[in-house]
């Protein structure tokens, strides 16, 4: 079934762009769960406020954007002809479905919830962040062979390249080391399975 996306506004932060103007499969590697920031005083507290609601929001749409990159694994595992693509496949939901454990596990940690307040709901294109549309959901759903090796492979650079950006953008911000972790190991593994996918568009398996 296909994941209903919802448009969002994300602040990233007065030192950095809107996260959404920016946005593995992720790499497998523990990431440590990070602590609520402590609470401090004078002009440091609004630097760490701010830090702390990057971390929520990246936390909270990474979640969605892992969600929609599982989706689209499992029909590469039932409709791709390619074993290449499937082997890629296989990695997104290994990699991906221990991350959104973390990451909700760092939601709750935090007091804050999965989704997006109201505060941050608005109007964007969710291409900008890599996510696919409904459309392009179900025009891959519809695919099966090479025909849907190729479109896979399209939008799964377009959804690597998404997170790299995400990523990015929340480590010029964050003061978690778990975040920081985490953001770190999303840009080294995408970016070389972006490598890899463009590899196979070129040469084939």
């Amino acid at each position: 079934m296909v994941i209903r996306m919802r448009t969002r506004l994300i602040a990233i932060g007065s030192t950095a762009t809107a996260l959404a103007g920016l946005l593995s499969a992720c790499g497998s590697e523990t990431v440590v769960v990070p602590t609520p920031m402590p609470m401090v005083t004078s002009a440091s507290s609004s630097v760490n406020a701010n830090s702390q609601a990057d971390d929520i929001a990246f936390s909270q749409l990474m979640i969605e954007h892992h969600q929609q990159a599982i989706e689209m694994a499992n029909m590469a595992l039932s409709q791709a002809d390619s074993n290449a693509v499937k082997d890629l496949a296989d990695q997104v939901k290994s990699a991906q479905d221990p991350e959104i454990k973390t990451m909700r596990d760092w939601l709750t940690s935090w007091g804050a919830p999965e989704v997006m307040n109201n505060d941050h709901m608005g109007h964007m294109n969710m291409s900008e962040v890599g996510m696919m549309t409904d459309a392009d959901m179900e025009t891959l759903s519809s695919l099966s062979g090479p025909g849907f090796d190729r479109l896979w492979l399209q939008m799964m650079i377009q959804h690597h390249e998404g997170a790299v950006s995400m990523a990015r953008a929340v480590l010029v911000t964050t003061k978690d080391s778990g975040v920081k972790s985490l953001a770190q190991n999303v840009i080294d593994s995408q970016s070389l399975e972006i490598a890899t996918m463009k590899s196979i568009q070129t040469n084939g398996e």
